[in-house]
């Protein structure tokens, strides 16, 4: 668990990464020796839970999706890639329960990421007490060993599905053009992130997606992580759908007590609407 602090200054990277979840994405993938610069950049969007909102913290979608990228290069089955994804990151969320008490962003940081009164205050008292002050910059330092061991447990352990095995998340960025690969690295946002039925998990993936490509046709402009346009129109769309409704275990009326039980929820047409008009934004 300490060898992840020996090798990179945690803190540190936090800091040039920019966001939390841009920065738990790098180091998972440092641990696991993959390289994905634009598709780190790209889960910027997902930090302040899900474009600044306060659900999951972005520390979680970033796991998820380093996850995701090694339970890709691990497993050539990709219904076993996609079952093992949402099953380390159920432990990823687990582990960061017992920690902080909650998934979700408002109440770890205590700050309303779309203020930017708020987010500026936040900032300069996180320079001026080098670090110290922010409890984002305290957590991702105690945490993030124990996400490192939580993921390899997660891959590496024996787990019982049918197949097929379907991801909401990654059924929807298939729908929008993203390659197989991309489309695992993302199966672990099922049901609300390793179907702990927090915010849907369709809907972090459909924004993570959109970032990506922004990414790669606009290489030297930066992302707006206030009002960004491309993040509005897959919120828009998804509220529309959910009259606004967010959480996964509300929009389905239930929660997933496992793997096949989400798989058969998406074969039968459960959210077959949400996931055509995310597609579509």
């Amino acid at each position: 668990m300490e060898a992840v602090k020996n090798k990179l200054n945690l803190r540190k990277v936090f800091w040039k990464c920019g966001t939390c979840s841009r920065a738990v994405f790098h180091l998972l993938n440092h641990e696991f020796d993959n390289v994905k610069p634009n598709e780190e950049k790209a889960s910027d969007m997902l930090a302040g839970g899900i474009a600044q909102k306060g659900h999951q913290c972005g520390m979680l979608w970033g796991g998820s999706l380093a996850i995701g990228t090694e339970a890709f290069r691990r497993y050539r089955d990709k219904d076993m890639a996609t079952a093992t994804a949402i099953n380390a990151s159920r432990l990823l969320v687990d582990s960061f329960q017992r920690r902080t008490h909650s998934a979700n962003c408002r109440d770890i940081a205590k700050v309303d990421w779309e203020n930017k009164f708020q987010f500026t205050i936040y900032i300069l008292k996180t320079i001026a007490q080098g670090f110290v002050f922010s409890p984002c910059f305290n957590l991702i330092v105690k945490w993030t060993p124990e996400a490192v061991q939580d993921a390899n447990k997660g891959l590496s352990e024996h787990i019982n599905y049918n197949k097929p095995c379907i991801s909401c998340s990654t059924e929807v960025v298939k729908k929008m053009g993203a390659t197989e690969e991309e489309s695992i690295m993302v199966a672990g946002f099922a049901g609300g992130i390793g179907l702990s039925g927090y915010a849907c998990g369709a809907l972090g993936a459909a924004i993570w997606y959109k970032m990506l490509i922004w990414g790669k046709n606009n290489l030297n402009n930066s992302q707006s992580m206030f009002n960004n346009p491309e993040a509005k129109k897959v919120l828009r769309a998804f509220y529309i759908q959910t009259d606004s409704e967010v959480l996964c275990k509300n929009i389905c009326s239930k929660n997933f007590n496992s793997i096949d039980e989400h798989s058969d929820y998406i074969k039968s047409g459960g959210c077959k609407n949400i996931i055509e008009a995310l597609a579509e934004s």
